[in-house]
C-alpha cells in the first residue's frame, strides 16, 4: 500500500520511492520538447551537482527514457557510485532519432531497448520500466505483446517491476491489472485521470504522476506540487528540472511530508 510520507511504497513492487522524483528529459535532449522556453543541455558537472542536491533532499527516484536523448547514457556514469541509493525508473516503445521520436512496441525492440538501457544505466537491473505511450494505449495493450514482454523479463530478474505511461482512461483501465505500475497525468487543470488513480491505489498499483506543473506552464508550482502529491492514490510526482534551486524549491513545497 501506498505510505504518507515522503518515502512510499511503490504499489506492490517491494520498492520505496520519494514522493518528489527527477525526471530527466533536459538531460539529453532539447528539440520537439513541450516546454514554455529553450533551454541548453547542462555539462556534466552541472548535472552531477543536481543530482548530489537531490540525493541530499531524500529523492531517490529517476526518471529517464531513450526517447531522452543521451540522458540514460550520462547518468550512468554521474551514478556510478551510488547507483544502490537510486530506483532507476526507465521505458520502452519510443525512441529519439535524428531530433524526433518514432514508436515500436514490437517484442524484438522491448527486449533490445531494455538491454540497451541496461548497457547505457551501468546496470545489472532496471528497476522499474514503462511502456512510452504514443497515445494510443489500447491498441498497444491489445495488439502487440509489450507488456508481456516486460513480464517475461521481470519473471527472469532483468527488471524488478513494470507499467506503463499512459495518455488515456480507458488505456489505463485495460493496462491496469496486467501492471505493477501506471505513469498518468494529474494536475489542476486536468483531474480526466482522478477515476483510474483511485482504481490503480485500489488495487495496490503504484502511480506515478507526470505533467504535475503543466509541462511548466502552472502559476503556483508550490500549490501544483502539493496537490498532485496529496491526491488519494499517488505514490511520487516526476517532475523534470536542471535547476538546483528549483528542485529544492519542489522540496520544500513538500517539507510537511518529512514530519
Amino acid at each position: 500500500m501506498t505510505e504518507s510520507g515522503f518515502q512510499r511504497e511503490l504499489g506492490r513492487t517491494g520498492l520505496h520511492v520519494s514522493a518528489l522524483g527527477l525526471g530527466t528529459v533536459k538531460f539529453g535532449r532539447n528539440t520537439d520538447v513541450n516546454y514554455p522556453g529553450n533551454f541548453s543541455i547542462p555539462d556534466d558537472r552541472s548535472l552531477y551537482r543536481l543530482l548530489d542536491v537531490a540525493q541530499s533532499l531524500g529523492i531517490n527516484l529517476i526518471d529517464t527514457a531513450p526517447a531522452y536523448g543521451n540522458s540514460e547514457s550520462r547518468l550512468g556514469k554521474l551514478l556510478k557510485s551510488s547507483r544502490d541509493y537510486w530506483c532507476l525508473c526507465t521505458k520502452v516503445g519510443e525512441l529519439y532519432q535524428h531530433g524526433k521520436s518514432r514508436f515500436d512496441f514490437s517484442t524484438r525492440s522491448i527486449r533490445e531497448s531494455v538491454t540497451s538501457s541496461l548497457r547505457n544505466l551501468g546496470t545489472d537491473v532496471l528497476d522499474l520500466v514503462l511502456v512510452h505511450s504514443d497515445g494510443n494505449d489500447e491498441a498497444i495493450v491489445r495488439q502487440t505483446d509489450a507488456l508481456q514482454t516486460l513480464q517475461v523479463l521481470k519473471d527472469a530478474g532483468t527488471i524488478r517491476s513494470f507499467g506503463m505511461s499512459t495518455k488515456t482512461v480507458a488505456g489505463g483501465l485495460l493496462a491496469l491489472d496486467l501492471v505493477d505500475v501506471l505513469m498518468v497525468t494529474l494536475n489542476e487543470t486536468d483531474q480526466s485521470q482522478s477515476e483510474l488513480i483511485i482504481k490503480a491505489a485500489n488495487k495496490q498499483k503504484g502511480v506515478l504522476i507526470k505533467k504535475a506543473l503543466e509541462s511548466g506552464h502552472t502559476s503556483n508550482s508550490g500549490r501544483a506540487l502539493r496537490f498532485a502529491t496529496n491526491f488519494p492514490g499517488v505514490t511520487s510526482v516526476v517532475i523534470g528540472t536542471i535547476n538546483p534551486d528549483h528542485l529544492k524549491e519542489n522540496a520544500a513545497s513538500l517539507s510537511y511530508l518529512r514530519n
